[in-house]
């Protein structure tokens, strides 16, 4: 049977790291230059304790994509634990999980009722529904939360222009939850557009003063 990105994301997502190497070795079989399955077995073998295995697929992924940001940062987070002779502690969180643009791990607001939450699993997947610049995150239908205005009305322009996701349970608990989005497609018209930025990269239009405004701050 095929294996899907889908599989190998929900592996690590819940932490099963030789499961989560032996899926993405799948996907490189299929496609060697899979840039992502390379960053998640390297992440996988961080977390096992094989540095040697994780560098060498952190410098494939460079060698394909010069600089793809993760790979940078965990190379470097590598090389100097040990030179410094540290042991290398991962937590698993966003930088290691996310591409950049393309995925994101979104604290669930306005969430459930606790039993609800309760029964989330690690690598569930759940839909996104957007409506009104606003995105409901459900499973079946049973509702889980909301995501954060900035990132909702950001996301229904995009789905309403074409772009497609799927989205897993990364951590839930009785009054919390976090997804994990992945963009699947790009709809042309945003090519040069990224699903998500950070807040530097975020272009703010600034109203420029009138000379009576200025007068007025100086009375």
């Amino acid at each position: 049977m095929k294996v899907t990105s889908n599989q190998a994301i929900k592996a690590t997502l819940a932490g099963d790291w030789d499961e989560a190497i032996n899926l993405n070795k799948s996907l490189l079989d299929e496609n060697p230059n899979d840039v992502a399955a390379l960053n998640r077995i390297a992440l996988a073998y961080m977390i096992l304790g094989k540095n040697k295995n994780a560098k060498d697929s952190y410098q494939k992924v460079l060698s394909i994509d010069p600089l793809n940001s993760i790979a940078m940062k965990n190379l470097r987070k590598i090389k100097s634990d040990t030179k410094n002779g540290d042991v290398i502690t991962i937590q698993v969180n966003n930088t290691f999980l996310e591409e950049t643009g393309k995925t994101k791990v979104v604290e669930l607001v306005n969430v459930a009722q606790s039993e609800i939450l309760s029964s989330l699993r690690t690598g569930q997947s759940v839909e996104l529904s957007a409506k009104r610049l606003k995105v409901h995150v459900a499973q079946g239908k049973k509702y889980i939360g909301a995501l954060p205005d900035d990132i909702g009305s950001r996301l229904t322009k995009l789905i309403a222009g074409g772009n497609t996701y799927e989205a897993f349970i990364k951590s839930a608990s009785s009054q919390e939850a976090s997804i994990f989005i992945r963009e699947v497609k790009r709809s042309s018209k945003f090519k040069d557009q990224a699903s998500f930025v950070q807040v530097s990269e975020a272009k703010l239009k600034i109203k420029k003063r009138s000379k009576a405004d200025q007068s007025e701050d100086e009375d």
